[in-house]
């Protein structure tokens, strides 16, 4: 069977780190989430896979190429206008049954199978149930068939939600045909298969209980990051000097260095050409990129560090995620932590919202800098292309592209 990965989508939830880089290419543990989803597919016997890309299409194309690294047979098709789900799905149009995932949830063999050996009428929606139903598209079943979907429903009617691995018969696109815009403007599949539904075509839903990791805000990233590196194998392909600790599982990759009185616990990721202390502290479920440096006497714990950045010295980092090629002054320290313990709050897409942690540092875009002595309270973000001056405290969001100092005031006596 062959298969579509849409990939077009920017992924504006997760600002200011997807400014440079779409969404299906964040990293974890060294490679883009994509390729955690093609690695899956290729494992459940996919080999012909469409990846519908749109916006910044190239920097997908350019790292999966034919997708013959991967033993895989891979074309591309652009979305220029991210207009929805089902106009990119009526950009790959087959004649035989398909299967669709989404780009930017990480889902394991089991899942892709189930749905595939499941699979025997118009359509076959992946659902898995979920404690949040409100956040997705819910069904309810009326004998294994779905006899509702709703969209985000703002009251409990269900708590099993579609989870983007579905199967189609060539009969989708006709409805696709058909398919209005939403209240968003934009072609929804689940819209589509609702029509199929009015015409009497059989729809139903297969409850999957393997892995599936959907990264849709910044919190959920640092959550899959952990499921990850959770799962990963001691692996030293760098060097190790002296007295440094190792407990847990330690991934280091060549040409990477971690200087003496360094103490790291398990599991952490460390790329290729990055240098970690000397007296380092390194706490679990961090995920360093490659060409770093992390020196003396940082802490990092549960964050993911982007490649190019520098934590020189006298640092604290927890629950956060740092963009590429960002650089901390001494002393910066990220708050995680509200005073109050209640959740940390975050700002998307304008709107204040409940990221369900005690625990959350901060967000990072590409190319920024903070002077010495910087804090950064917990739930904020900080744009690309930043300076930070010394000794400034962030108490809110900073836009891409600021420069902020503290006056200072001199008074002659």
């Amino acid at each position: 069977m062959k298969a579509v990965i849409l990939a077009a989508g920017k992924g504006t939830r997760l600002e200011p780190i997807t400014d440079n880089t779409p969404k299906a290419m964040l990293p974890i543990a060294g490679k883009p989430i994509l390729e955690y989803i093609l690695e899956s597919m290729r494992e459940a016997g996919i080999g012909e896979i469409t990846i519908v890309v749109g916006y910044k299409a190239d920097s997908i194309r350019d790292y999966f190429k034919d997708g013959a690294r991967l033993g895989l047979s891979i074309d591309y098709v652009l979305q220029e206008t991210q207009l929805g789900t089902a106009d990119a799905i009526r950009r790959c149009k087959f004649d035989e049954d398909f299967l669709v995932l989404a780009g930017d949830a990480i889902v394991s063999v089991d899942v892709i199978k189930t749905v595939l050996e499941n699979h025997d009428s118009a359509v076959t929606l992946g659902v898995k149930k979920v404690e949040n139903p409100e956040g997705y598209g819910v069904v309810i079943l009326e004998n294994g068939k779905v006899k509702k979907i709703v969209e985000k429903p703002k009251e409990y009617i269900s708590n099993l939600a579609c989870i983007g691995v579905n199967c189609f018969s060539p009969e989708i696109f006709n409805a696709i045909e058909k398919t209005p815009k939403s209240e968003r403007g934009e072609y929804e599949i689940t819209d589509s298969i609702k029509i199929l539904m009015e015409e009497g075509k059989k729809v139903k839903a297969v409850e999957v209980r393997g892995e599936w990791l959907d990264i849709g805000n910044p919190w959920s990233y640092l959550d899959a990051n952990k499921k990850i590196l959770g799962k990963k194998d001691l692996k030293i392909l760098g060097i190790v000097e002296e007295n440094v600790v190792l407990k847990g599982t330690v991934v280091l990759g060549k040409g990477s260095i971690i200087k003496s009185g360094s103490y790291l616990e398990g599991p952490v990721y460390i790329g290729e050409n990055s240098i970690i202390g000397p007296n380092a502290y390194l706490r679990n479920y961090s995920s360093i990129g490659s060409n770093c440096y992390v020196g003396n006497s940082v802490e990092i714990k549960n964050s993911i560090i982007m490649d190019g950045t520098k934590v020189p010295h006298l640092s604290y980092v927890g629950d956060s995620i740092i963009g590429k090629n960002c650089n901390l002054g001494a002393g910066t320290l990220v708050g995680n932590l509200r005073l109050d313990s209640k959740n940390v709050m975050m700002r998307i897409k304008g709107k204040l919202v409940d990221t369900g942690r005690r625990k959350f540092g901060c967000v990072i875009g590409d190319n920024t800098k903070l002077g010495l002595n910087v804090m950064i309270n917990s739930g904020k973000k900080i744009g690309n292309n930043c300076m930070i001056g010394p000794g400034i405290i962030i108490y809110s969001d900073i836009p891409n592209g600021s420069f902020i100092l503290s006056k200072q005031v001199i008074e002659k006596r």
